[in-house]
This record gives C-alpha cells, sequence and structure tokens, in this order.
C-alpha cells in the first residue's frame, strides 16, 4: 500500500465519490421505460406499404397477369372475308355464269377443354400474382423493420456511450481533485483524461452509424437522405413465444411465396392439360353468301356451308413436344416450391433459435449480469475510496457495465429483427407494432 493508500481518502470531497457511485446505478438500462414520443414501427410499415415502388410494381403486374385470363379463355376472332371471284381481265367484268360477289365468315372452334384449361391456368397465375403481391409487402415489412432495429441501436448505443463518458468525466474530476490535495496518482488523472477522450471517439462512431442507419431507413420508407428520424421506439415483444411447430406449419401453409408456388404449380398442371389435348383438331366452321346478277334480270343468290379441322400430322415434333414442355415446366414448379418449402422451414428454425437465444440473454443481463456488474462498480469506487483497490479496477468495473449495457440493446435489435424476419416467413404479425416496450426486462 502506498503513502496516499496508507493515509486513507477522509480528505477527498466526499460529494464527489457520492455523485459518482449514484451514476453508476442511476444510468438507465437498456429496455427501460421508452420516452412517449418517437418513431413507432407501426408507423414505419404504413408508410413503406402506402408509397414504396416495389409494392405499386408487384400490384400492376398482378394485374397484367389478370387481364390475361380473359384473352386465352375465348374464342379466336371469326374471320370476315369479302371476294369479287371469277372476273374477267381485262375488264374486271362479272365472267357469266361464275362470276359473284361473296362474303364469308368463318369461326374456330378449338377442342372441347383446350380454352378451359388454358383459362384455369391463367386464373392461378393471376391468384399467384396478387399473393406476390402480399409476399413483397411482408419482405419490405421485414426489411424494414431491420432499418429500424439498426437505428433503434444506433440511438440507444450513442446514449448509453453519451452516459458512460459522463461517469468517465466525473471520475477524471474526481482524480484530478485527489492528485491536487496530494492523495492521487497523476498516472490515474491522465488514464481517466485518455477513457474519457476514448468515450468520445466512440460517440463520434455511433453518430456516424446512426446517419447510415438513418439514411437507410429513409429509403425504404421514400424521405429525402437527409431527413432527421426521431429516436425508434422499441415495441413491447410478445410474452410468450409461438411453439416451434407451430410457426412451421403456420409459415407452409400462409406464407406468400408459398401459396404463390402452390398457385404455379396448380396453373402449370392445367397448362399440362391443355397440351395433352393440343394433337386433338380444332374445328372451324364458315358460312360464306354470294350474289351474281342474272341475264333476264333480277339477282342470283347463294349461300354456303363450310366444316374443316386442322391435322396435326407433325403430332411428334410439335404438339407432342408442346406437351413435354408443359410437363417439364409443372415439375419445375413442383420442384420450385418443394426447395421454397425446405429453405422456409430452415429459415424459421433458425429465426427461432436465434429468437430464444436472445431473449434468454437479454434476462440473463437484465435480471444478473448487469446488476451484479453495476454492484461491482459501485463496490470499486466505494474500494477505491478507502484505498483497498486501484483505479484501473475501478475504471474496468465501468467499462464493464458499459458494454454489458451495449450487449443488451444489440440484443432487443436482434429480437425485434428475429421477429420481424419470423412475420415474413409466416405472414402472418406475431407483435403489435404501435406497442411500445414500458418496462425494463423481457417476460419469461
Amino acid at each position: 500500500m502506498n503513502r496516499h493508500q496508507r493515509s486513507g481518502w477522509c480528505r477527498v470531497p466526499p460529494i464527489w465519490l457520492v455523485a459518482l457511485a449514484g451514476g453508476f446505478a442511476a444510468a438507465r438500462p437498456a429496455g427501460a421505460q421508452e420516452p412517449a414520443s418517437g418513431l413507432r414501427l407501426g408507423t414505419v410499415y404504413q408508410t413503406v406499404e402506402a408509397q414504396h415502388p416495389m409494392i405499386s410494381a408487384a400490384r400492376a403486374t398482378a394485374r397484367a397477369s389478370e387481364a390475361r385470363i380473359g384473352p386465352v379463355s375465348r374464342l379466336p376472332d371469326p374471320q370476315l372475308q369479302f371476294g369479287l371471284m371469277n372476273r374477267d381481265l381485262p375488264s374486271f367484268s362479272l365472267n357469266d355464269p361464275l362470276g359473284m360477289t361473296t362474303l364469308q365468315v368463318t369461326q374456330m372452334f378449338p377442342f372441347p377443354g383446350k380454352l378451359g384449361s388454358a383459362g384455369k391456368a391463367a386464373e392461378q397465375r393471376a391468384a399467384a400474382g396478387r399473393e406476390a403481391v402480399n409476399g413483397v409487402v411482408w419482405e419490405l415489412r421485414s426489411r424494414a423493420a431491420m432499418a429500424f432495429y439498426d437505428l433503434y441501436r444506433a440511438d440507444r448505443s450513442a446514449a448509453i456511450a453519451a452516459e458512460s463518458r459522463r461517469l468517465l468525466q466525473d471520475l477524471a474530476r474526481t482524480t484530478q481533485t485527489m492528485y491536487s490535495v496530494g492523495e492521487g496518482r497523476q498516472p490515474d488523472v491522465l488514464r481517466a483524461q485518455v477513457e474519457v477522450e476514448s468515450m468520445s471517439e466512440e460517440i463520434v462512431r455511433m453518430q456516424a452509424m446512426r446517419e447510415t442507419m438513418a439514411a437507410r431507413l429513409n429509403a425504404m420508407l421514400g424521405h429525402p437522405i437527409g431527413d432527421s428520424l426521431p429516436t425508434p421506439i422499441l415495441p413491447e415483444f410478445p410474452a410468450e413465444l409461438v411453439p416451434l411447430d407451430s410457426l412451421e406449419r403456420l409459415a407452409l401453409a400462409n406464407q406468400p411465396q408459398l401459396r404463390s408456388g402452390q398457385l404455379e404449380v396448380e396453373a402449370a398442371s392445367h397448362a399440362v392439360a391443355g397440351a395433352s389435348r393440343e394433337v386433338w383438331p380444332d374445328l372451324e366452321v364458315g358460312v360464306q353468301y354470294g350474289q351474281r346478277p342474272m341475264t333476264g334480270g333480277g339477282t342470283d343468290r347463294m349461300l354456303s356451308l363450310m366444316f374443316g379441322v386442322n391435322l396435326p400430322i407433325f403430332a411428334g415434333s410439335k404438339q407432342t413436344q408442346m406437351k413435354r414442355e408443359a410437363e417439364a415446366m409443372r415439375d419445375m414448379a413442383v420442384a420450385d416450391l418443394a426447395a421454397q418449402q425446405l429453405e422456409t422451414r430452415g429459415r424459421v428454425g433458425e429465426r427461432y433459435a436465434g429468437l430464444r437465444q436472445s431473449r434468454a440473454l437479454i434476462a440473463l443481463y437484465l435480471h444478473t449480469i448487469l446488476p451484479q456488474a453495476e454492484a461491482t462498480a459501485a463496490a470499486a469506487l466505494a474500494a477505491y475510496r478507502t484505498g483497498s483497490v486501484n483505479f484501473m479496477t475501478v475504471l474496468d468495473a465501468q467499462v464493464n457495465v458499459n458494454r454489458y449495457r451495449q450487449q443488451v440493446v444489440q440484443l432487443e435489435a436482434e429480437q425485434g429483427q428475429a421477429i420481424a424476419e419470423l412475420e415474413m416467413l409466416t405472414g402472418s404479425p406475431l407483435l403489435d407494432p404501435d406497442s411500445a416496450a414500458d418496462a425494463a426486462g423481457v417476460p419469461q
């Protein structure tokens, strides 16, 4: 023990130590009451859904798919022909008795089932397009939530760093006061000043990160990049987690991308049914009216009926290949759907595991580690007052408190991001985006 430690700390102004000890315990832990004003996740969702051009593009694509239903399920357009038949040249007069003027109408009738299959396939593709719009909405919500929670982490981390810097400044003034009355060490003063400046550097980095996160979120909201955004308000997370098997079933049944994929499979199946009928001939019906003037006066009128079929004489290299193509497209749609289902199940399991980890660690930090770290910091400061520990012990204790608080903020953001992605994967809301967390800690 050095001379200053042996002499005791009774001459140190107690107000510094009282204020500093109170500061270690009074700093707001992550997850505590949020201010009433701020940016809510529900507002972010509403703005994205109302303004993002990707949603408008998806809706336009869906409208285009719906517009295809009518054309593919209707009969081909009838053909109208006007003819001047059997004219003499070069006078172009009617040849007697063969010359006449004709008007002909023909209509093609596809083999039964062709139009029905084409219409059903178009209807399923239109329905898939509508589901794709929902998929884009959920994807954009997830991306906006990621930026929202990143901005929350940047703001809260900067606030914690600013609070830590204030405590370090108090500690630096304390060491300076001790040194000025001969009870402190100059290296302690210098080290405290270095730590204050180091924390100032960290705050500058966090402010730059905040600007980056704000620019990203502004882009999602369609706002100018430089627009200021209020501090995000952490929503209230669900008290209990939905079981993993329930989330998996919900995702497989309700995720828009999977529903769209299932509809694409159904559309491809109808296309196969239609292609299978291409080998059968289509019927063409025609009506022809003809007239020519008679030699003795009057008009000679005639009516003709015509029936015909196309002859698929190249079926082996044409219609059969069309069927094979449709079958291959159906098989591809089935395989794509199966791959999407496997990927969805894996992502649900991955994000669920991450969510459980975040919640468990937040509870551990808030209920055990952080209170113990704060108590250790306060005890270290009290021991430093009596000369039982050196300055580095006090400094390390406060650095640990700051680190644990930063970790809680990061875990809160990760929890929110995991829930946002699970919402996208299941196509269902899992929390109220307009709520606000109003109490420290997380539910068990």
